[in-house]
């Protein structure tokens, strides 16, 4: 398969960046995107070249670092699964592809295809956790959950914080990876007394970082990897507003 790359490279953030043109030359269908990146990566070091700089790390769709966005799609057109997960078998000998960072100001980018994400581990540090005694591992069976709010608390916590919501969004919000952190504490018996301090916490961490609001497009939805639902967003504007309240009347 020999396919036609234009890729986005850029030296840092304050760096203005551009699209060079590079030739994929005997890509084998069964190799992954990444795979494919990193055939190329080995011919353009052979010629004396800078390689192109992408994040990786577990390859199986599970660490959310290849945040990829793949001809204007955050992690490619193929539904629920990451760029890693992604294997050329999906595209066309000849096909042109057009490979750039999660564009976002809350996500400046390292160097080309890099983009540091912290600003989501610094939202999970303002409310992202729960409060309790250390100490022995009590029995899994401890604590009874009902089986729904067990199913809604696992569906949630399968976020993996890739940022393909945000980079899909016109507003680069971050709600749904906010409200996907929030739902799964506040599912749980764990998670309930922090509740309203969780919520109002991570929201204005949220606002700090300059991510946007939700304007209810769903471009986050159809993008995410994980399928994480929007529903979650409506929950947790209301439990911000609820919280909110709470806060004023004391």
């Amino acid at each position: 398969m020999k396919l036609t790359l234009k890729v986005w490279r850029q030296q840092d953030a304050s760096s203005e960046g551009r699209i060079e043109t590079y030739e994929a030359k005997d890509i084998p269908e069964e190799a992954s995107f990444l795979e494919m990146l990193d055939i190329v990566n080995n011919k353009i070091i052979e010629s004396g070249d800078d390689p192109i700089s992408f994040d990786h790390d577990c390859r199986e769709g599970i660490c959310g670092a290849c945040s990829l966005t793949i001809n204007g799609i955050p992690h490619g057109k193929e539904s629920a699964i990451t760029t890693c997960q992604l294997h050329m078998r999906k595209f066309s000998d000849g096909d042109t592809i057009y490979i750039e960072p999660f564009r976002a100001k809350a996500f400046p980018v390292i160097r080309d295809l890099v983009v540091d994400r912290s600003a989501f581990d610094r939202i999970i540090e303002s409310g992202g956790y729960v409060s309790i005694r250390t100490g022995s591992a009590v029995d899994a069976n401890a604590m009874p959950v009902q089986k729904d709010d067990a199913d809604t608390a696992f569906d949630a916590a399968t976020c993996i914080g890739c940022g393909a919501c945000v980079a899909a969004c016109k507003n680069a919000s971050a709600m749904l990876f906010v409200s996907a952190k929030a739902k799964h504490l506040n599912s749980l018996p764990q998670g309930l007394p922090e509740k309203d301090r969780r919520v109002l916490n991570m929201v204005e961490q949220m606002d700090k970082e300059g991510f946007g609001n939700c304007t209810n497009q769903y471009e986050c939805e159809a993008v995410c990897p994980k399928s994480i639902k929007s529903e979650f967003i409506s929950d947790l504007n209301r439990q911000y507003a609820t919280a909110t309240v709470k806060e004023a009347i004391g």
